[in-house]
This record gives structure tokens, C-alpha cells and sequence, in this order.
């Protein structure tokens, strides 16, 4: 399964684990988990990094109600869930306007 269809389906039906992290994140970023769940026929993955630490992981594009939003998620196939790592808002210094690509500095 490719890893964007793999994220959607763990999202979809449930299969996720929300960390610490993400839990503090999403109170002080005001980005509601309903709106990454219900999000999720928005997303594209905007960068992979298949190999870091300790699973592959991704950069997710995806909009709820006219707002851009980011998550970092790792694909834990091994045990059918993803993990959402972080999530946050993209800044206009650091992206471009289409949310998707990073300001060269």
C-alpha cells in the first residue's frame, strides 16, 4: 500500500496514536483533532523522510474549513497505526503562499 493511502486509511478508521507532543501542540496551535480526522481526503504528502530515527515518516499538506494545516506523521505498519507526531499552521516566512513548498532562506 502506498504510504499517503496507508495514513488515510489508519486516520479514517481510527488506527491512530496522538503524542504528547501533538496533544500539547494542537491545544496552543487551536487546531481541533476533528479537523485532521475530517480532513483527510485533503491530504498530500509534501516531503517524506523515509528514513528517519525510528519509523518513516511524512509531511502532510491538508485544509479544514479554509485553513492550511501541517502534520508530521510516522507510519507504523508493523502495528497498523500511524502516529501523529505534530501539527501546526504554516507560517508565511518559512512556506510559500501554496502552503506546500518551504521559503528558500
Amino acid at each position: 500500500m502506498k504510504p499517503l493511502d496507508f495514513i488515510k486509511s489508519c486516520i479514517s478508521n481510527g488506527r491512530i496514536y496522538w503524542t504528547y507532543h501533538v496533544n500539547m501542540r494542537l491545544r496552543e496551535r487551536h487546531i481541533p483533532r476533528q479537523s485532521i480526522i475530517s480532513s483527510v481526503d485533503t491530504y498530500e504528502v509534501i516531503e517524506e523522510y523515509k528514513d528517519d530515527k525510528y519509523l518513516p515518516s511524512f509531511l502532510i499538506y491538508a485544509t479544514h474549513a479554509n485553513e492550511v494545516f501541517h502534520l508530521h506523521v510516522a507510519m507504523d505498519s508493523n502495528n497498523d497505526v500511524v502516529i501523529i507526531i505534530t501539527a501546526y499552521k504554516p507560517s508565511s516566512d518559512k512556506w510559500e503562499s501554496n502552503g506546500k513548498t518551504r521559503r528558500m532562506l
